[in-house]
């Protein structure tokens, strides 16, 4: 009899996803990059290094992203995003499978849209249009010192909730909140966030706040500690709270884009004291011709301690990049950063360890393919 029972609901179940099928459209995109190339560093630890790497412009990935028409204004979708090393074939972000999205959505035409998962938030959804990688040719070498605005993706956010407005007359802005999934520790590695972007014409403006606290401190939360800052890439580690916000803009003059973008970042430490950092990134991108895009950039960032674990100290980076579209999905570039410390040895975020001094240069070419 239970047997019987299972296979007429098997049966119900398969006729009913043939007549929604019938009615609802829906699709699933395959997508990915692949990006891949060569690095050299003046100075790793008073070594000079030689490194194949990859990710070098845009993390490598493949991408599944769905969406069905409910209709009435109404749809669902999903995106399931690996990152991988090109170089080794490993699985990025801690060796996940789905390290840099996974996340479920419904949206409403006049609503807006609910989104549920591991997903970015409104500090990187916004912030990120302007910063200097972001905006044009430029690796991920050219974001600010240790990454300490996130605008690097250091870390991602899990058991996450966003709500994002539709778009009114240019305007679009969202709200996040991620629970720490710990019975009795509601507050402990738990992350909220607010942004806004506006567009109108060449005119772009985003803000945005974003708030972590305890992160890292386990695996449940939203920031996981297998996925956070750490002394093996910076100086930030043992943080109680983690605070960042910021603003800017961009304009296009024709082939030129100008973008300017400010960013702060608060670290309250377990073990006393706090770091802090103000970032001061321009950048400009040109498009020399239609297959040439290059890409100038500048970074001031004041470093302020009251941690013994690191003192005062303050960044100028500048980066020069540029790209070669062979085709609308492949492209070579060629980028070179160089960072003047004071106060601390230089040390280039994505670069393996600092220098030995209070300068460093990188370059780095490669080639990225999208499919």
């Amino acid at each position: 009899m239970q047997n019987k029972i299972l296979r007429s609901a098997i049966a119900i179940a398969i006729a009913g996803m043939g007549t929604h099928s019938a009615w609802a459209q829906s699709s699933v995109t395959l997508y990915g990059i692949v990006d891949a190339g060569f690095t050299f560093t003046s100075n790793q630890a008073g070594q000079k290094a030689y490194q194949a790497t990859q990710g070098n412009v845009q993390g490598s990935r493949w991408g599944l992203l769905g969406t069905e028409d409910l209709g009435g204004g109404n749809k669902v979708s999903f995106r399931l995003e690996n990152g991988f090393s090109a170089e080794t074939g490993a699985a990025g972000q801690a060796g996940r499978m789905f390290g840099r999205s996974a996340w479920v959505a419904l949206t409403n035409s006049t609503a807006g849209t609910i989104t549920l998962g591991r997903q970015y938030n409104s500090v990187q959804d916004y912030l990120s249009n302007l910063q200097i990688n972001g905006v044009g040719a430029l690796s991920q070498y050219a974001n600010a010192v240790y990454d300490n605005d996130d605008l690097n993706n250091t870390y991602r956010t899990n058991n996450a909730v966003k709500y994002t407005t539709p778009t009114f007359s240019g305007f679009t802005a969202n709200a996040m909140y991620a629970f720490s999934n710990t019975a009795g520790q509601f507050a402990n590695n738990r992350a909220w966030s607010v942004g806004a972007d506006y567009v109108a014409g060449p005119l772009r403006l985003d803000a945005a706040y974003s708030l972590v606290n305890s992160p890292a401190t386990n695996t449940a939360g939203a920031a996981p500690s297998d996925n956070y800052f750490n002394t093996g890439s910076s100086i930030i580690s043992n943080v109680k709270r983690n605070q960042v916000w910021g603003g800017g803009g961009a304009y296009v003059f024709g082939p030129a884009t100008l973008a300017l973008l400010y960013t702060n970042s608060r670290f309250d430490l377990l073990t006393g004291g706090s770091l802090r950092f103000a970032n001061y990134e321009a950048s400009v991108r040109y498009q020399m011709t239609p297959a040439t895009l290059l890409t100038l950039g500048y970074i001031f960032t004041s470093q302020n301690s009251s941690a013994a674990s690191a003192p005062d100290a303050h960044y100028n980076q500048l980066s020069l990049g540029g790209e070669y579209f062979l085709s609308k999905t492949t492209d070579l570039y060629l980028n070179g950063i160089y960072q003047r410390a004071s106060g601390s040895a230089a040390w280039v975020e994505g670069i393996g360890k600092a220098s030995s001094t209070s300068g460093q240069f990188v370059t780095v070419a490669g080639i990225r393919h999208k499919f």
